[in-house]
């Protein structure tokens, strides 16, 4: 599991002093290596907008970690036998998902920064909620056919009383277009069970004298003795089982030939790209609301390699300068931005793929 720390500090001397030091304290103890984040200017707007635009995110962040989730367990369960390997192949920009986010750089064409922040939040949940409804209505379309599929290859196991005769019964073992005569296929136990009917039987020795092909006025009588020897009268109709092996291979060319594994690659993607995008929004925004104007904060990405605790301790220390409890003496008050980002090595249908955003 890659793991990644987004931390936004205002660009006074003693912060920028600070993350001279964190830098080099983790290049030093290898706790976490850091690299600067681009973050675009963008537009900054009200404090109103900035209070509303904050909330919203916070709720899009949470809904396209969800979406992107749905997208990986479904794409694990498709691919069950490479789930192991999905990451390894999943390509952002044409480099893998964690060169991406350290080397993000914003995209404009997608979301032009010179539209406001609610506009480009609008843009992303409009992107988001389309992929959302796309995969609900592929996904039930994958399961029909996957469901239908499983469903005839049952038909075509088991035993006689139950499996498909479509591969059993010919056309030649059939009386067709007869008026009065039809055929009554009918299961009887092994060849082997007769021999201990009685010890005067003989094994091996029952051989089939004839088929019967009954007439279509007797078929009731017919069945009295067959039910009284608890043998089973199977329905066939020559037209449904060609139907039947038609319809089976549909199916399978179907499967074959159904997007949704490309789909789901290119989708979760696009849903990722949109969810580092969304955490760029949110770093902003909570900057802004917290440092003040003009806008002067510096984003850093940590990739810590060692115990997390450790590494906000040193946070803590390096940065109490920003505490507002250092003056207040009140405990417990949060005072630099941090975001968590979680990318698993795998996808499984239990794949954990989580963010969450804290200040501490």
């Amino acid at each position: 599991m890659t793991e990644f720390w987004l931390i936004s500090v205002p660009l006074d001397k003693v912060s920028c002093q600070s993350l001279e030091k964190l830098k080099r304290v983790s290049a030093k103890t290898g706790l976490a290596p850091s690299s600067r984040f681009h973050i675009p200017e963008l537009k900054v707007g009200t404090l109103d907008v900035l209070l509303g635009v904050s909330d919203d995110l916070s709720r899009l962040d949470s809904y396209t970690e969800g979406v992107m989730r749905q997208t990986s367990q479904c794409l694990g369960e498709v691919m069950e036998e490479f789930s192991g390997k999905l990451l390894e192949s999943m390509l952002a920009n044409r480099v893998d998902l964690a060169t991406y986010v350290t080397s993000f750089q914003w995209d404009r064409a997608k979301y032009p920064t010179a539209q406001p922040l609610k506009t480009l939040a609008d843009i992303i949940s409009k992107q988001v909620s389309q992929v959302d409804i796309e995969l609900k209505s592929r996904r039930a379309a994958y399961s029909h056919v996957k469901a239908s599929i499983q469903s005839f290859e049952r038909k075509t196991e088991g035993s006689l009383q139950t499996c498909a005769l479509t591969n059993i019964v010919k056309k030649e073992d059939l009386v067709l277009n007869s008026e009065y005569l039809t055929t009554l296929l009918v299961v009887v136990p092994r060849s082997k069970t007769y021999e201990s009917m009685s010890k005067f039987v003989v094994p091996r020795s029952m051989v089939c004298l004839m088929c019967l092909y009954a007439y279509v006025g007797l078929i009731k009588k017919l069945l009295i003795p067959v039910v009284g020897n608890r043998f089973t009268v199977r329905e066939y109709n020559l037209d449904e089982a060609e139907k039947q092996k038609q319809e089976i291979g549909r199916l399978a060319v179907d499967k074959k030939e159904l997007t949704f594994v490309c789909w789901l690659k290119v989708n979760f993607i696009e849903t990722f790209v949109a969810w580092i995008h969304i955490k760029v929004l949110r770093t902003f925004v909570e900057s802004v609301l917290r440092y003040g104007l003009p806008v002067s904060f510096q984003a850093i990405l940590l990739q810590p390699t060692k115990n997390s605790k450790q590494l906000r301790q040193q946070l803590n220390s390096l940065f109490r300068h920003l505490d507002p409890a250092v003056a207040t003496g009140k405990p417990d008050v949060r005072f630099f931005f941090i975001l968590f980002l979680y990318l698993n090595s795998h996808f499984q249908s239990n794949t954990r793929l989580k963010d969450w955003c804290t200040q501490k």
